[in-house]
């Protein structure tokens, strides 16, 4: 079955990644049904199952994402991260649906002194992190057929996120502080969106890192932000520990993407390389 024979379902069409995910779609001429707030609620069951019940395929991007908010508003949280997404998937196992849901790299505490392979042991430190971790849990609890995409770091045009966020700070303030101790890969929410479409003509099952290639620390990344955009500002680097905010961050987030890398029988393109193409794009 082709994928123009089959319904797919997409949540949380309108965020950072759905938006990029839709348009990802539009340029394959693939139709979907996009859903999210305020219409859809993915937390109202009866609405859930009433959407998804007739599809074959459904891509997850639905979230709570406010890391700090999450410490204040726990049980929304988890509501939506965890308790929704395990109904998707008793949804999903009644009507022999297969789901893509997207995850994070908040799953861990980023103590690993090595890049992070799925098949390393969750810790999370903070609520957004163990709602996610508890999500996946769920997801797999229900016996549906699922496969679950971590991403990290991601950046894209709609959304609020680290390079829209200094960019902004950079046209205001002369002096950015940032951290130079978390490290990670910057990744596109474009490139999340196709690597997405791949996983379509695929449909595995199980758990899978994605990430642009190459890791970076912060503070690197925005020297390389700065750098591109001739944006005169004085960038000084700093320690996370010297941030006080409600949630704490894991210091490395690196992931091996070995395993989605085999799967789609090619490398994953370079973090600066898709970095600069976004800046020239703004």
């Amino acid at each position: 079955m082709s994928l123009d024979d089959k319904s797919i379902v997409i949540l949380g069409g309108k965020g950072m990644l759905g938006t990029d995910l839709v348009e990802a779609f539009n340029e394959r001429s693939i139709n979907a049904q996009v859903l999210d707030l305020p219409e859809f609620d993915i937390t109202d069951y009866k609405q859930l199952e009433e959407k998804t019940k007739n599809a074959n395929i459904v891509i997850n991007c639905a979230a709570y994402t406010n890391v700090d908010g999450a410490e204040s508003e726990k049980d929304l949280a988890y509501k939506v991260n965890a308790e929704a997404t395990g109904r998707l998937g008793e949804i999903a196992r009644n009507n022999d649906i297969w789901v893509l849901h997207i995850s994070t790299d908040f799953v861990f505490d980023g103590k690993h002194d090595k890049p992070y392979k799925e098949t390393d042991s969750p810790n999370p430190i903070s609520t957004y992190g163990s709602s996610k971790l508890e999500g996946e849990k769920l997801l797999a609890k229900s016996g549906c057929k699922y496969c679950v995409m971590r991403v990290q770091w991601t950046y894209g045009k709609s959304g609020n996120n680290f390079v829209s966020k200094l960019v902004q700070r950079a046209k205001t303030i002369d002096t950015v502080n940032v951290v130079d101790d978390q490290v990670g890969s910057p990744t596109a929410t474009t490139e999340v969106s196709n690597a997405i479409c791949k996983m379509l003509d695929i449909m595995p099952t199980g758990l899978f890192h994605f990430a642009s290639s190459g890791y970076v620390s912060r503070y690197e990344m925005a020297k390389f932000i700065f750098d591109k955009l001739a944006l005169n500002v004085n960038l000084v680097p700093c320690k996370t520990s010297d941030f006080v905010s409600p949630a704490a961050r894991p210091l490395n987030s690196r992931f091996d993407c070995a395993k989605i890398t085999d799967l789609f029988g090619e490398k994953i393109e370079s973090w600066d390389i898709i970095l600069e193409r976004y800046l020239k794009s703004l």
